[in-house]
């Protein structure tokens, strides 16, 4: 499904982001704590991002399934992957910034 394809491109792009901005808030934590919570707000905002482009995934995935039942084998195991990466690329943005 072309429209997964987008969404995933979409949820790394914004992955991308949260990472950008967590970096910048490791950056300024300590000279300016302002800035920095500004720069968390940001990381967060952009995971919020993530979590509302994959549950758009996961529903166009569970529609797929009610009408044509499981999606081919190909198919899930690339969802699969791209799904286990982008849960490692977003606990490190956590862990970035706690």
């Amino acid at each position: 499904m072309k429209i997964i394809q987008k969404l995933s491109d979409m949820i790394e792009e914004e992955i991308s982001d949260a990472m950008k901005y967590a970096r910048c808030y490791q950056a300024h934590r300590e000279d300016d704590p302002e800035l920095a919570r500004t720069f968390s707000q940001l990381s967060l905002e952009e995971l919020t991002h993530v979590e509302r482009l994959h549950a758009q995934v996961v529903r166009l995935i569970k529609d797929y399934r009610d009408t044509h039942g499981e999606p081919p084998s190909h198919m899930q195991a690339i969802y699969n992957y791209l799904h286990e990466r982008n849960i490692d690329k977003v606990s490190k943005v956590r862990l970035m910034l706690s």
